[in-house]
């Protein structure tokens, strides 16, 4: 009797072993299966084995390439060029007689379009001194920017910070590209040097893009990890269609929010991804980033196929999918809000799934994470299809990760900042460029007037 209770308690046991290990298994080849398509992985972690694409966009019917009445950007002759090279035939190709005398009846013009021999250009600055008949010596007042006795110039130092922080050269590589193409003599000190020179020079636009974007109707929000003093910081980002404010803070939450001074005052439409932090600025009116929902979705139905008994059997997650996109392609069609009857229609398919269906999730962790994006879904409805009903509100929040996107090429090249004091400077300048771009400005010609001293101003256009 001993011994079966023995083996009964020990069967007890291993089951309940076993599905401990079932639990922990199912969470381990969810997150195997995580990739850019089904989570907020970025692409560049699938590696090698990057899954096949899946786009959930329907066919446009339209021919791919360019379409008609695009412009393009094709290199085209112009009428005045800097040289003309004229090639004359010296015999006919058919009797073989000179034409030195022949008469001229055609040309046919080709341009080759290529830069000058790359040369620095040395101004010199004399000041000069006299001395008045009083016996006093009087030298002439320098310049604004003529400093040194060998400084370099602000054209200069525009490429500088353009190739350091607009194309994201590392700052070594940058010296080195300067002292090759120019033969002058650049160290990464001196391009540090630059760099936090054109940043200190950026407050007033800040304070200004500050403004415009508190001003505006629409937000995007957005925050990434970014290493700077061997620690991790944040980069936030706040954005409009015309004006880009990004900040550097140790924090991710409210404390970095309030710091960058614009969701404290901000009474506009925040797009954001639904992260708790932004629901506790109450006079927001929240759009959420449905971008970021489908691919928890897809997540979703990956799960149910690998997992279900019946791979066919409909998943919760795919009517959500499928209603979502209809309400987003009907936008798209009228240019406008959707239909009443339509949109209540699809939210209450949405609704319906997230509450009763959803039983249909699995066990354990993986189950939970389904569990809470069903509630998620049924209480945040009206925020996620706030684009169906408001034109103003977009569908995503794409264009915030856009304006942040840059930052981890910049930690893939250089691995962080070295320096809080650098990842402010990067934050300003990734400001400013981002912002100037919105506005149709070239970047180098946007830090050439950083470098004189006349950084572009939103209230100076």
């Amino acid at each position: 009797m001993e011994l079966v209770e023995t083996l009964v308690r020990e069967n007890t046991e291993l089951k309940a072993h076993i599905a401990r290990q079932d639990v922990r298994i199912a969470e381990l080849e969810r997150q195997l299966a995580a990739n850019s398509r089904n989570s907020s992985k970025p692409p560049s972690s699938d590696g090698l084995g990057k899954p096949a694409p899946k786009s959930l966009r329907t066919k446009t019917g339209r021919k791919p390439g360019g379409q008609h009445g695009h412009k393009g950007d094709t290199l085209r002759q112009i009428t005045d060029p800097d040289e003309v090279i004229r090639h004359e035939p010296v015999c006919c190709t058919g009797c073989g007689a000179g034409l030195a005398r022949a008469r001229e009846v055609g040309v046919a013009r080709r341009q080759i379009f290529d830069l000058p021999p790359a040369t620095i250009h040395v101004t010199e600055h004399q000041l000069i001194t006299k001395r008045c008949a009083c016996g006093t010596s009087t030298r002439a007042d320098a310049p604004s920017g003529v400093n040194a006795p060998a400084a370099y110039g602000p054209r200069v130092s525009a490429v500088m910070v353009y190739l350091y922080m607009g194309q994201y050269l590392s700052k070594s590589r940058t010296a080195h590209a300067l002292s090759e193409l120019f033969s002058i003599p650049v160290s990464a000190g001196t391009v540090s040097a630059a760099t936090a020179r054109a940043a200190g020079d950026l407050d007033e636009f800040r304070t200004e893009v500050t403004a415009r974007i508190i001003a505006s109707d629409v937000a995007h929000f957005d925050e990434t990890g970014f290493r700077a003093a061997g620690a991790l910081h944040w980069l936030h980002s706040a954005s409009t269609s015309l004006f880009t404010l990004i900040t550097c803070h140790r924090r991710r939450g409210r404390e970095a929010m309030n710091a960058a001074g614009i969701l404290p005052v901000f009474t506009g439409i925040a797009v954001h991804d639904c992260w708790s932090p932004y629901d506790t600025y109450p006079q927001l009116t929240h759009s959420l980033c449905n971008a970021h929902l489908l691919r928890e979705l897809i997540a979703v139905v990956d799960h149910h196929l690998a997992y279900a008994d019946d791979p066919r059997s409909c998943c919760w997650a795919s009517q959500v999918i499928d209603s979502l996109m209809a309400i987003k392609d009907h936008t798209d069609t009228r240019a406008g809000p959707a239909d009443a009857g339509l949109l209540a229609g699809h939210r209450r398919l949405i609704v319906d799934a997230a509450h009763i269906r959803a039983a249909q999730v699995l066990p354990g962790k993986v189950g939970q994470k389904h569990r809470a994006l069903a509630r998620r879904i049924g209480t945040r409805i009206d925020d996620y299809l706030r684009f169906a009903c408001d034109p103003n509100a977009p569908f995503d929040n794409n264009a915030a990760e856009r304006e942040i996107r840059m930052a981890k090429l910049r930690q893939k090249v250089s691995g962080g900042m070295r320096t809080l004091a650098g990842a402010e400077h990067f934050a300003a300048l990734r400001s400013y460029l981002a912002t100037t771009a919105k506005h149709g400005i070239d970047g180098l010609d946007a830090l050439t007037r950083l470098a004189t001293g006349n950084p572009w101003i939103p209230q100076s256009t």
